[in-house]
């Protein structure tokens, strides 16, 4: 396990992957598609992988699938850290965090806790309950119902070593300014909007230097030419790449709810990975909107 003070400085600046998760035709987690897809990936630099998140369908995951999903990144990944989705009830979160580790996991992004609302006090609560039990790196993902202030971070972060970084994806600029202010290098800060490139800009600006990639999975050689040139503050590069290629995915990836995963993952199987379907509650793209990703994919290469 890389050590969370370690972890924190890897994944300061660089890009992250986010993979998606790979089913058979049974819907059960298929292991070797999937480390098929991360050996591809491997071979582009990045700083780590963040296995069974948001785009790898944790919310459709069971703990045990998830230990898997962990144990197949490992065999895998060489040196490169292993960060894994963690999330549901503070019990089960605690679980799986520990289940993780053991597994070879680096650390986690603590997802939301998903349907019900949450005062402040208990959603920092359920975040010191996972850092106390695991070892591990701890990074928290700022979204839907679990929102933290930077009054709580602040105070999370002195209770909690292992607590690394702060991702957000709430697009709430005024909450991200006062958090990177108020704890500056103490953690490091992840961009996590959907299709996050189309706000990477905007975040730097608020102290948020990297963001995940959903992306990369499927296009990593366009992926990383804007990272490249986001980390260089060449705007104007960026700026054309948004034209040409992040505003017409995200033309597809707005036709329906979900699709910001359903998107990605045609992307894998459009070049050539056994990804299989999503998982209901999420739906697949139609025939015609399987044509526009091929068709945006063979404009990016």
């Amino acid at each position: 396990m890389i050590a969370p003070t370690e972890l924190r400085e890897i994944i300061r600046n660089g890009l992250l992957s986010f993979p998606v998760t790979p089913f058979d035709a049974e819907d059960r987690f298929a292991p070797r598609p999937f480390s098929a897809h991360l050996e591809w990936l491997s071979s582009y630099p990045v700083a780590g992988l963040i296995v069974a998140g948001g785009t790898g369908e944790l919310f459709s995951l069971t703990p045990g699938e998830v230990v898997e999903v962990v144990k197949a990144a490992r065999a895998v990944s060489g040196d490169a850290p292993v960060i894994a989705g963690c999330g549901y009830g503070t019990r089960i979160a605690c679980d799986m965090a520990r289940e993780i580790e053991a597994a070879g996991g680096d650390g986690i992004l603590l997802l939301p806790h998903y349907l019900t609302e949450a005062p402040a006090d208990g959603i920092a609560a359920r975040v010191r309950a996972v850092c106390k039990a695991t070892n591990m790196g701890v990074i928290v993902y700022n979204r839907g119902q679990a929102r933290v202030s930077a009054e709580q971070l602040a105070q999370l972060a002195d209770e909690c070593p292992n607590l690394i970084g702060f991702k957000d994806g709430t697009g709430d600029i005024d909450t991200v300014r006062r958090v990177t202010i108020a704890l500056g290098d103490r953690l490091s800060y992840i961009g996590g909007m959907p299709t996050h490139e189309l706000f990477a800009q905007a975040y730097r600006g608020a102290g948020m230097p990297t963001y995940s990639s959903a992306v990369f999975n499927f296009v990593p050689e366009t992926a990383l030419k804007f990272h490249r040139a986001f980390l260089a503050g060449d705007d104007a590069a960026c700026e054309q790449m948004l034209r040409d290629f992040y505003y017409p995915f995200a033309r597809i990836r707005d036709r329906k709810a979900g699709y910001a995963v359903s998107a990605v993952k045609a992307g894998v199987r459009l070049r050539g990975f056994e990804a299989g379907p999503v998982r209901a509650p999420l739906t697949d793209l139609t025939d015609e909107e399987v044509e526009m990703m091929r068709e945006l994919i063979a404009s990016a290469r």
